[in-house]
């Protein structure tokens, strides 16, 4: 007898939804890439399947330095090198990050998080939404506390501020106090988070950040 006959037909496998692509922009030495090496660990902890891209003038420097990190697997670091303004690829023209974060999804096809790190620039740093479905702005404090003053297009326009190096307040002289409420003020009911990436103070907060707006796996 056929016991199969009266079986229940198998279920399809749920496809897997792809990578959500989050960007990660800001000044030079904000601390963009230090930010990238507490979330790698962090996201990895919480069995997401990560990748990440860095963008560059001319230089792998960033990439090498999260591959060396021991962090992630060196095969899942990319580096674009802009050969011109890092906004380029990552506002005006895409197309090199888009086809590396393709070509990263195709290579590891369960992979739920793409992080994509710009080369720092200045406060019109801005992401695509063709590119990334979030991204993040990260200054830091001892950039000067009227940063959030200035009301650039990063600062009022990304979906999370990051304000890093908050612990150096005391040491260049600025109100950390006066910079949360203005940058409160300038971001309106937009999130900002205070971080100390050299020791991981706050980040925590910007993994629960990402994985309620993107990988709805946070309460």
């Amino acid at each position: 007898m056929n016991t199969r006959l009266n079986a229940q037909p198998l279920a399809e496998p749920v496809p897997h939804p792809g990578a959500a692509r989050v960007g990660i922009g800001g000044p030079v030495g904000s601390g963009k890439t230090r930010l990238l090496e507490q979330l790698i660990p962090r996201f990895i902890a919480r069995g997401t399947e990560l990748a990440v891209i860095t963008n560059d003038l001319a230089t792998r420097e960033d990439a090498e330095r999260v591959r060396r990190s021991g962090l992630i697997d060196p095969e899942r670091v990319r580096a674009v090198e802009t050969g011109a303004c890092p906004h380029t690829a990552i506002r005006e023209d895409p197309t090199l990050n888009l086809q590396m974060a393709d070509e990263l999804e195709a290579r590891f096809q369960r992979l739920d998080l793409i992080l994509i790190e710009s080369g720092g620039d200045n406060l019109a740093s801005t992401f695509s939404l063709d590119l990334v479905d979030y991204w993040i702005f990260v200054i830091d404090v001892a950039g000067g506390d009227d940063i959030p003053r200035k009301r650039g297009p990063g600062v009022l326009s990304c979906d999370l501020l990051v304000v890093n190096k908050y612990d150096l307040a005391p040491y260049v002289g600025v109100d950390l106090a006066r910079m949360r409420r203005e940058s409160a003020e300038a971001r309106g009911a937009k999130p900002v988070l205070f971080t100390n990436c050299a020791t991981g103070a706050g980040v925590d907060a910007v993994v629960d950040a990402i994985s309620r707006a993107v990988l709805f796996d946070c309460p």
